[in-house]
């Protein structure tokens, strides 16, 4: 089969590789019909996540056609049409019994080396490094799905791929950022970073009852396509972010912050930004967190910061003496994907929400390394990407 595979830092290409085959009586596998590039994969792209390895497969966002199940999912049968969510879980655990999908204690077959990195182990990801699994991704024409009796969902034939393909990260990751920032009628919402993780999280903000969204970016597509989602913006590149949120604030704050940027945030606009990049370069730091820093002192007292954006090691200097004294709430992770699909399902068929809004640039898989450098350097107006397997 065609995948779209990791070489190294800044190296992407669509190899012919070995089709996936049934390991375990509870894998699946499935044909892709579609699947997408995430703002987390340009972390892998950028050599920010350790433990990859050169011809790992790449992608987590992944729909498709069930091709083949094992003996044990009884769920799932050859035809279905079904969207797998990015946290692989077995659904037995106590963390999968209390709904913490994303922290399933058995799905890592490589735990002890998250462990030295983390103190304990998350669930495996799809084609997200060793560390988190070694699992092959989903940007490619075939995936095995392990646990498939937990975690893909059947799409109904009235909802199109562009509309359900997101209920495997994006959709649900904002919608929880959203949830993890304890909102109250009327709260203002902060959000940092307007790609498709904070574009779902501007509005589940506003379904959740915000009275106000604050969006921050500096690229006009993502700003203008945050306003037409209900939210005020702020360019950072023109505008001191801290000092504009306490003029449209009264100089309280807003409620909560949602940091949807995370490790790699912009290496300009504020001279914390432009240190942490210097000290990315010479690997003095892993993650640049200007935004967390920016949140936490932004954040009116005894507010919430909710963090879906991904940091995948050591954040440099960041003001916890400002967070303690401020009384903030932290909550943050990895999404609980399964807990979120069928009422997401439900929303996006009750027509509450279109998530295909956040699709900009349609494409072939075969376009996947040009279509990766494009998102990653914000050129052309991409916002989001989805691939089409097996289509020229």
């Amino acid at each position: 089969m065609r995948a779209l595979c990791w070489h190294g830092k800044g190296d992407v290409r669509v190899d012919t590789v070995p089709d996936p085959k049934i390991q375990h009586p509870r894998d699946a596998v499935i044909k892709i019909t579609a699947c997408a590039i995430c703002g987390s994969d340009l972390h892998l792209l950028d050599g920010y996540q350790p433990t990859m390895e050169s011809g790992d497969i790449l992608g987590h966002e992944n729909m498709g056609e069930v091709v083949e199940v094992g003996s044990e999912v009884t769920n799932l049968k050859v035809g279905d049409r079904v969207v797998v969510p990015f946290t692989i879980s077995c659904g037995q655990c106590w963390f999968c019994q209390k709904g913490l999908f994303s922290l399933c204690d058995r799905t890592n077959p490589n735990a002890e080396m998250a462990i030295k990195a983390m103190g304990h182990s998350p669930a495996g990801l799809f084609g997200f490094s060793h560390m988190l699994g070694g699992y092959s991704g989903g940007q490619a024409e075939y995936l095995r799905v392990p646990m498939a009796d937990v975690g893909p969902i059947k799409v109904p034939d009235s909802v199109t791929d562009e509309q359900a393909l997101f209920l495997s990260d994006i959709f649900p990751t904002g919608y929880m950022a959203a949830e993890n920032a304890q909102i109250q009628d009327g709260d203002t919402v902060a959000v940092w970073g307007c790609g498709p993780v904070g574009q779902f999280a501007i509005r589940s903000a506003l379904m959740m009852g915000a009275g106000r969204v604050i969006a921050i970016d500096e690229v006009p597509e993502r700003l203008a396509m945050a306003e037409a989602g209900g939210a005020e913006t702020i360019d950072f590149s023109k505008t001191d972010v801290y000092d504009e949120l306490m003029a449209r604030t009264n100089k309280r704050g807003p409620d909560s912050c949602i940091d949807a940027v995370g490790c790699e945030a912009a290496g300009h606009g504020a001279a914390d930004a432009v240190f942490d990049k210097v000290k990315a370069a010479a690997f003095l730091a892993t993650d640049r967190v200007h935004v967390l820093r920016q949140a936490i002192m932004s954040c009116r007292k005894g507010g919430t910061i909710s963090i879906p954006g991904v940091y995948v090691g050591m954040g440099d200097k960041l003001p916890i003496g400002a967070a303690m004294n401020k009384g903030l709430t932290f909550k943050m992770g990895q999404t609980h994907v399964q807990a979120y699909t069928k009422p997401l399902l439900e929303k996006i068929e009750a027509g509450k929400i279109d998530p295909s809004f956040v699709v900009t640039h349609p494409a072939s898989l075969e376009d996947a390394p040009e279509m990766y450098k494009k998102f990653r350097d914000k050129k052309d107006g991409v916002i989001k990407v989805v691939l089409r397997p097996g289509q020229l």
